[in-house]
């Protein structure tokens, strides 16, 4: 089976992005892959923010994360990005303070590197 590494490069408004991402990572372990990490980078580290109030009509964000989150799934972001643009790195709900060089080597290591754009 093989190995994947994804990383998410758009907002949480961007919800198209946000649930193929979600499938596709829900699909590779489905069929035995394994998923070393997603990593939230550029205006993905939004997915991170603990700050949204969403009306239950709308697509719920934090509960697709928690749930591969429950599934043990190594999700982190990238620090740069996170503190460029704001965001708190004390605070960021299931998601992991990472930096490039980590997940540069989580890819090297894994079969096959996707990204969500």
């Amino acid at each position: 089976m093989a190995r994947f590494v994804l990383s998410l490069h758009t907002p949480p408004s961007d919800h198209d992005t946000t649930q193929r991402i979600v499938k596709f990572a829900n699909a590779c372990l489905a069929q035995g892959h394994t998923i070393g990490a997603i990593f939230l980078y550029q205006q993905g580290i939004y997915h991170a923010s603990t700050h949204f109030d969403l009306s239950s009509d709308e697509l719920q964000i934090s509960a697709l994360w928690q749930q591969l989150a429950d599934q043990k799934l190594n999700l982190m972001l990238c620090v740069t990005a996170a503190q460029k643009r704001g965001l708190d790195i004390k605070n960021t709900g299931v998601f992991k303070v990472a930096g490039l060089a980590e997940f540069a080597m989580l890819a090297s290591d894994a079969d096959k590197w996707v990204q969500f754009k």
